[in-house]
């Protein structure tokens, strides 16, 4: 039997699922135009980016349905595994962090040009460094909600909030199967309490003003495979429950800038060692992934 390789040591690519820019010319071709970036300050959100071609999404869903199988050799290489995280039991919402470290696919979309260069200017030009990835999977007919958060209200453990959130469908994304929805603007709300992530779509609304829930205008975002959105840390967001006859597969990547520090002397994931509070999240498990000088 072949050696498991925690991938999470090789904090570069280390397939050919994408080319690497080799001139400033070639980096220039994956730029957000400043439009973009300043929509994306104003309303928290920036959706519609192309991240992958189908042959690249193929192939990263080829990986995704061996890594579900809870007997996958490498399964112990998981931050968290939820075979069904929904509160519902007739329906289901396969959640997971840390493929990354499992797959060749998963480990090198860390890597895309496109990806790193979006991140790098939302973050305001900054180096980008990984957080970690999830997992988001809703069966045809009875997938399941992803209720209304902003994802900093879980990630308090870390300081300064300098975060960014890019959400790729692996399926065509539509309000019938399930798309993510935002509510504009809302990322200037500040910090919010949290509720179950996957509990009562609607749990947030206990948690907001009387001004923000007549603000409270979500607007779903219909994306094509393989391509992406973008999200402000305080961006609130949730999805519906998957009724459809087509399933409604996506991956996340989270990345924060350089210079963020912990806030915390517990674990920040999973069987990765601690990071005591007040120092540089930096390491194994935090790579950086791209300074805004290459």
């Amino acid at each position: 039997m072949a050696a498991i390789r925690d991938l999470a040591d090789y904090h570069q690519q280390i397939s050919e699922l994408f080319r690497q820019p080799q001139s400033q010319e070639e980096w220039d071709q994956y730029k957000l135009s400043d439009e973009q970036v300043a929509y994306y300050n104003e309303y928290g959100h920036l959706s519609g980016i192309e991240l992958l071609k189908d042959w690249q999404v193929e192939k990263l869903n080829q990986e995704l349905a061996g890594i579900v199988d809870p007997e996958h050799p490498a399964h112990h290489l998981f931050y968290e595994f939820h075979s069904n995280e929904s509160v519902d039991a007739n329906t289901t919402l396969f959640h997971s962090l840390g493929h990354w470290r499992i797959t060749e696919g998963f480990h090198d979309v860390l890597f895309n040009p496109a990806f790193v260069m979006a991140a790098s200017q939302l973050l305001g030009n900054k180096p980008v460094r990984f957080w970690h990835d999830q997992l988001f999977c809703k069966p045809a007919h009875h997938g399941g909600v992803v209720a209304w958060h902003q994802d900093y209200s879980y990630w308090t453990r870390t300081t300064a909030m300098q975060h960014l959130t890019c959400w790729t469908g692996l399926d065509d994304a539509t309000t019938e199967n399930g798309c993510l929805y935002y509510v504009p603007k809302s990322h200037k709300w500040g910090l919010l309490d949290k509720p179950e992530l996957a509990g009562d779509m609607e749990g947030l609304m206990e948690f907001l003003t009387k001004d923000q829930k007549a603000q409270f205008k979500p607007i779903p975002i219909e994306l094509k495979k393989g391509y992406a959105t973008f999200h402000h840390p305080l961006m609130v967001h949730g999805s519906y429950a998957n009724k459809s006859a087509r399933s409604r597969r996506a991956f996340v990547l989270n990345v924060f800038a350089d210079g963020t520090i912990s806030n915390t002397d517990d674990e920040l994931l999973k069987g990765v060692p601690i990071i005591k509070k007040g120092h540089k999240m930096e390491g194994k498990f935090f790579p950086l992934i791209f300074r805004a000088e290459d």
